[in-house]
């Protein structure tokens, strides 16, 4: 079993910055992409960034031009660097880890960021 490993989670005044990191507990090969995603209580979880081995990234609307991803998927490392944080960023940050040729698919158990007015 993986365990995909978060941390950067935290409380922050609107306006401010976070860097969210997330490593997984072994080597995983061939993988598709990591990324982030977003829950708030009963809403679904949303995409926030990925970034594929490829080093094509894609973003949510709400955080394109705010929040960029980075990271080495051979590694199985991918962060997020928020910056411009807004009161509805907050919520439950999760990692994922994905590999497309066997389902494979891995999420962390989530890092809070909540983002005070």
């Amino acid at each position: 079993q993986v365990q995909l490993v978060e941390s950067g989670g935290g409380l922050v005044q609107a306006g401010g910055s976070l860097r969210l990191s997330c490593v997984a507990s072994r080597k995983i090969s061939s993988i598709t992409y990591m990324g982030w995603y977003r829950q708030v209580p009963g809403s679904q979880r949303d995409l926030v960034a990925v970034l594929t081995s490829g080093g094509t990234t894609n973003y949510g609307e709400s955080v394109k031009g705010r929040f960029t991803i980075s990271g080495e998927t051979a590694k199985n490392t991918v962060y997020l660097q928020m910056n411009g944080l807004k009161p509805e960023d907050t919520a439950h940050y999760y990692c994922r880890l994905k590999r497309w040729g066997d389902a494979l698919d891995y999420w962390g158990e989530g890092t809070l960021v909540t983002v005070t007015s």
